[in-house]
């Protein structure tokens, strides 16, 4: 049984990490979040310490580390962007192993630095990267790796998930914090593109704005088309009262269907990383110089190359 720790207790996804700490049979020792908005832990692990500063929480993880029994194997984060890179140091320079959502950093130049961290701790840092382990996308991973070796598919990624008012006054409308959309909404879709595709070849980008923004991917297998979107009036009409997301990817004609088997992802991720397998600096590398230089590009023309979305944005 191992012992961890969770940094953003009171976030959306940590009760997916709640749940994968128990699953896979271990403990959650502690948990920390600014917020007390954190009754989930009753039904999960009752048990844990829970603190609301940062300070009190790290002074209890430094008493624990006094007996091999008590102390941390890993600190597992699910906090606001901006604060990955400063939980994910914190916990490796408390002698733990890091488990963190995505995005882990907004650029490169911080994945070189926890890479430094790394080594002067001796302790790893893994990546939540579960769309690597869905059904339907290691089966197209496979028909791809199948086709012949000169062939290119056309890929089209539709993804509009609608956010009301809220959104914009939380960390999540600050770009500052969240790093943007094609960041907060869009990283582990480019992630699932280069684990398909292989290797990034051109990144142009069409429109970027405070709830969309669009481009095009060329990789070594295909050429991407893609849309990400917080604005409910981006729905199909079909769809608009009736769902409140809408997620679609064509790929050479063919819908890739994988609006199921997300439920246990999570768990999937952890079992992988408690067996050495799991993802790191250098697997989140390639998502994290995509979405730096989505944020950084001048707007291009808009051409044939551009989602059919993009040409509503400029009627």
């Amino acid at each position: 049984m191992k012992n961890f720790a969770l940094i953003g207790a009171a976030g959306y996804i940590a009760p997916r990490h709640m749940h994968a700490i128990k699953d896979t049979g271990n403990r959650l020792a502690m948990a920390y979040d600014v917020n007390d908005s954190v009754g989930i832990i009753d039904s999960i692990s009752p048990q844990s310490e829970f603190f609301t500063e940062f300070e009190r929480f790290q002074e209890y993880a430094f008493q624990l580390k006094r007996a091999p029994a008590t102390a941390l194997d890993y600190v597992a984060i699910c906090t606001p962007n901006y604060l990955h890179h400063a939980h994910i140091a914190a916990g490796l320079r408390l002698g733990c192993d890091v488990i963190c959502e995505k995005p882990l950093v907004p650029t490169p130049q911080l994945l070189d630095e926890l890479a430094l961290i790394e080594k002067e701790t001796g302790q790893r840092v893994y990546n939540i990267l579960q769309l690597r382990h869905h059904a339907a996308i290691l089966k197209l991973r496979d028909r791809v790796a199948a086709a012949p070796k000169d062939s290119k598919f056309d890929v089209e990624l539709t993804y509009i998930t609608s956010r009301g008012k809220w959104y914009a006054e939380s960390w999540k409308g600050d770009n500052r914090k969240s790093f943007g959309i094609a960041t907060n909404i869009g990283v582990h879709f480019y992630d699932m593109l280069h684990f398909i595709f292989g290797k990034l070849q051109k990144n142009v980008v069409h429109h970027t704005g405070e709830a969309k923004a669009a481009g095009y991917l060329e990789y070594e297998r295909a050429r991407v088309r893609w849309f990400l979107s917080i604005d409910a009036n981006d729905l199909p009409a079909d769809v608009k009262g009736k769902k409140s997301t809408y997620r679609n990817i064509d790929v050479s004609g063919e819908q890739l269907e994988f609006s199921e088997g997300f439920t246990d992802l999570h768990t999937t991720s952890y079992k992988e990383i408690l067996a050495g397998r799991g993802y790191g600096l250098d697997d989140a590398r390639h998502c994290i110089e995509t979405v730096n230089v989505i944020r950084t590009a001048k707007i291009a023309a808009a051409g044939a190359d551009a989602h059919p979305y993009v040409q509503r944005l400029q009627a």
